[in-house]
Parts: structure tokens; C-alpha cells; sequence
């Protein structure tokens, strides 16, 4: 399973850092320290925190917009995977966005796709490609 840092947790969820403090410190989202002290957030755990806050005043009262590149880029976290027999749905919250790809069971497989990883979302028209990151 993967683990996110307070920093890579607030970029992922596009609020600042102080912000992915208050929440851990309130308990809104549970962490565990590692050997060398640094907070560390379950990959899953961040991923279910993400919906919960998507589209409440939690990211936007940031005032931050999430990253995005001419590319229409959007980094975030692996929320749902969904596989069929051949096609495949996947969802990532980036930000206060969530953003839906469907793809063949064939390439989430290969890319190794889970709830609460690291992947970024690229938008091309009515189309999502994911890239594992």
C-alpha cells in the first residue's frame, strides 16, 4: 500500500500544507508516524477523505486551483477501479475535480491500479488517459 506525506497529501487534495495539518491534527484524516517521525497518510484513507471533501468548502476555501499544464493535467489519487471483462473505470479526485476514465481491464492491469495511489488524470476533448505516477 502506498503512503502519502502531509505535503504530498495537500497537493493531491490542492489545499495547502498548514490545511492537510489542521485536518490530520483534528482527526478528520487518520495518520501514522514512520521510523523518522514525519506524519504518513494510508493511501486508501486519503483517497475516501478526497471524496468526502470534493465539492464541500474544504479545497476551495483555499483559494488554490489545482494544477493544470496546456496538457490539461490533472494530478491526483485513485478513488474507485472498477473492472469488467474487458473495459475498466477509474476514478481520481484532483482537487475539488473528479475525473472518470474508461480504459481496458488490459491497461489498468499493466499500469497496477489501485485505490489510494498516486496517478494523474490527462484530458484530450471527451477523452481521460491515466499515467500512474
Amino acid at each position: 500500500m502506498q503512503f502519502y506525506t502531509i505535503g504530498q497529501a495537500a497537493r493531491l487534495l490542492g489545499v495547502s500544507p498548514d490545511t492537510a495539518r489542521r485536518w490530520a491534527d483534528a482527526g478528520k484524516v487518520a495518520t501514522r508516524r514512520d521510523e523518522s517521525g514525519r506524519r504518513l497518510i494510508d493511501g486508501r484513507d486519503l483517497a475516501a477523505f478526497s471524496v468526502e471533501i470534493a465539492g464541500t468548502a474544504g479545497a476551495a476555501a483555499e483559494g488554490e486551483a489545482p494544477y493544470t499544464s496546456a496538457r490539461n493535467a490533472f494530478p491526483g489519487i485513485v478513488t474507485a477501479v472498477k473492472l469488467g471483462d474487458v473495459a475498466a473505470q477509474v476514478e481520481i479526485q484532483a482537487g475539488p475535480h473528479r475525473l472518470v476514465s474508461l480504459l481496458t481491464r488490459e491497461a489498468v492491469e499493466e499500469l497496477a491500479l489501485e485505490v489510494g495511489m498516486e496517478a494523474t488524470a490527462r484530458v484530450k476533448s471527451t477523452n481521460v488517459h491515466i499515467d500512474r505516477t
